[in-house]
């Protein structure tokens, strides 16, 4: 993954709730997808492999979010687990023919997770981080973000 996608996921992590916090893992999945992609279609076999591992770490921190006093958990339980098995055979089979399933079920969850998501308003999940302004000052042909310190980091006791 890229460096300025990184800094982005990481920015967006520290200022969001636990919905967006779901929203974000999907895009993180969906990101090491493309990587794999990328990198198979350079011959790149080992940077194939190691992408779609970070992906399925990626859904297996979907499946650990699950909470199973609700029926739905068993269903999206039982989607991760085909993500995961169609994942291991893309790095088995070394082709991306079978990723185009995986990713259309997981595109379809992230599209009702979104949804989900613009109706949370509760606090984020990070509490004393860098508040983010974007807007505020930009240049000619580009956006400049500013970033707030609070006015303590350390450790409340």
């Amino acid at each position: 993954m890229k460096q300025e996608q990184v800094q982005d996921f990481t920015r967006r992590i520290s200022q969001s709730n636990r919905s967006g916090l779901t929203v974000i893992i999907y895009e993180i999945i969906f990101a090491y997808m493309d990587e794999a992609k990328e990198s198979l279609s350079m011959d790149q076999y080992e940077d194939f492999k190691a992408a779609l591992l970070k992906a399925q770490r990626g859904v297996d921190e979907l499946m650990q979010s699950l909470d199973f006093r609700y029926d739905i958990s068993r269903d999206l339980y039982s989607l991760y687990v085909f993500v995961k098995e169609t994942i291991a055979k893309a790095v088995v089979k070394k082709n991306t023919d079978d990723l185009e399933g995986a990713r259309e079920v997981l595109m379809n969850l992230y599209d009702a997770f979104v949804e989900a998501a613009k109706q949370d308003h509760s606090n984020p999940l990070m509490q004393n981080t860098q508040q983010v302004y974007a807007g505020i000052t930009y240049g000619k042909n580009n956006l400049t973000e500013t970033f707030q310190e609070p006015t303590s980091r350390g450790f409340f006791a």
